[in-house]
């Protein structure tokens, strides 16, 4: 009967582990957050890029073939026309439009867990704890003479 506590201290250890792992480890639930989090917002990023070329294709799609849109685009660059007048306001060089953003840049982040080594040494500890527990109630009741 008494090796059978022991094995339960034994157990206790390794549920403690499995417990610990899939909550806390590198392939648990805290990190599968995480990494669900920036799966979402990458693909926001990718969804607003793929505005942005959308954008630039039809703007690209326009100055191609439309003249009319071309000359204005031209001008709103500081360019002025073979032949025409083109009278620039001193203090506004300046200005330039701005089209469209480039986007946005983005790093991924690696997911924070806590390492293998130290949730084995936490359950480590934790097995000789309950280990160690059940060995002074068994001196205790050796003294008492149960």
């Amino acid at each position: 009967m008494s090796i059978v506590k022991y094995l339960f201290a034994l157990w206790a250890a390794v549920l403690i582990y499995s417990v610990l792992t899939l909550s806390f480890g590198a392939r648990g639930e805290g990190a599968y957050r995480q990494l669900e989090a920036e799966k979402a917002r990458q693909e926001a990023n990718i969804e607003s890029l793929m505005l942005i070329n959308r954008e630039l294709v039809n703007t690209k799609n326009t100055l191609e073939y439309d003249r009319d849109t071309l000359a204005v685009f031209a001008r709103d660059q500081g360019y002025a026309a073979a032949g025409g007048r083109f009278i620039r306001i001193v203090g506004l060089d300046g200005y330039q439009k701005v089209q469209t953003s480039p986007g946005q840049a983005l790093v991924t982040t690696v997911p924070i867990h806590i390492p293998n080594r130290v949730l084995l040494i936490i359950t480590f500890f934790i097995g000789i704890t309950i280990a160690l527990c059940m060995g002074i109630f068994d001196v205790m009741r050796y003294l008492r003479g149960e």
